[in-house]
């Protein structure tokens, strides 16, 4: 029987990465109006925070598909102001690396922007990724 309740992600034998990608799916199943997403959202957060800094150039990705998701969950809850930090740390951790995380990075906080009727700024990010360029073909 397949399970997919939040004690999935601490099962023995999970590891801490996929414990994390199984917290940011669980709280984007939970309802709009419950607090619960939060929750599990913070939760994910600090355990991705933890593992980056313990390995960081492989689980930045990570914190940032984190903080995107946290980002993303708030917008839709209206909190556009709570969100707008995560998206541009979000944007910060992927600048580095460049590529599509900082593309989807870069149009979440598009997305917040607007949401705060910071058109302009939104506008100049989404300018910014567009300007981007994809990787080359082999």
């Amino acid at each position: 029987m397949t399970r997919n309740g939040p004690d999935d992600a601490t099962r023995k034998g999970t590891s801490e990465a996929k414990a994390i990608e199984g917290l940011l799916a669980y709280a984007l199943k939970r309802p709009r109006w419950g607090h619960s997403a939060i929750d599990y959202l913070t939760e994910a957060i600090a355990r991705s925070r933890a593992l980056t800094r313990e390995s960081p150039g492989e689980h930045t990705e990570l914190l940032a598909r984190s903080l995107r998701t946290a980002a993303k969950v708030l917008l839709k809850r209206r909190r556009a102001m709570e969100a707008l930090p995560l998206a541009q740390e979000a944007v910060a951790l992927t600048r580095a690396g460049g590529g599509a995380p900082l593309v989807v990075s870069l149009h979440a906080l598009a997305a917040v922007l607007e949401a705060l009727h910071r058109y302009s700024e939104a506008a100049a990010t989404l300018a910014e990724a567009e300007g981007i360029a994809p990787p080359p073909d082999d």
